[in-house]
C-alpha cells in the first residue's frame, strides 16, 4: 500500500503551514517552490483540503494559505483521507460483501487488524507533533 504523490504532496503542504505564527498566511506559490511541489498540482490540492476544512485558502492581494484549524487538531488521517479516500488495505476490509471467501479466508483478519493499527496510528498523530518531529530532526542535522 501507498499514498498517492498527491496525497504526500497535501502532508508536507500543511506541514509547511502549520509552521506559519498565528494569523500569517502564505502564498501557494511559495508553498510550491519551497515544497518543489508543481504549483497547478498545489492549487488543487490547496482547494481539496479547504472544502474539508483543512486549510483556510483567500484569495488577493493579502490572501494566502493557513491552517483552518490549530495543528492539535488536524491529523495525518485526516489530511491523507482528504485526498486519497478512506484508506484500505484490501477492498474486503472496508466492504466484506465484495468477497465471497470472507467466512473462509486466512488472510481477512489480518487485514482488519492491520486496518485498524494504521488508522489508530495516523489518527493519534497530529501536526503539532509532526512539528516537533521537525524541528527535533533539524537540530540533529545542524549539531
Amino acid at each position: 500500500m501507498q499514498i498517492t504523490r498527491q496525497a504526500d504532496y497535501a502532508v508536507r503542504a500543511v506541514l509547511h503551514v502549520a509552521q506559519l505564527k498565528d494569523g500569517e498566511r502564505l502564498a501557494t506559490s511559495v508553498i510550491a517552490e519551497e515544497e518543489n511541489i508543481p504549483l497547478p498540482f498545489l492549487a488543487k490540492i490547496v482547494s481539496q483540503l479547504s472544502v474539508k476544512g483543512i486549510l483556510d485558502a483567500m484569495r488577493g492581494a493579502s490572501g494566502g494559505v493557513r491552517l483552518a484549524r490549530p495543528a492539535a487538531e488536524i491529523s495525518l488521517l485526516e489530511v491523507i483521507e482528504a485526498i486519497d479516500g478512506e484508506i484500505a488495505f484490501n477492498r474486503c476490509v472496508l466492504n466484506e460483501d465484495v468477497c465471497p471467501n470472507i467466512s473462509t479466508c486466512p488472510v481477512h483478519e489480518v487485514w482488519c487488524d492491520a486496518q485498524r493499527e494504521l488508522i489508530h496510528r495516523l489518527q493519534n498523530t497530529r501536526f503539532d507533533d509532526l512539528l516537533d518531529r521537525q524541528q527535533a530532526l533539524q537540530k540533529t542535522v545542524v549539531a
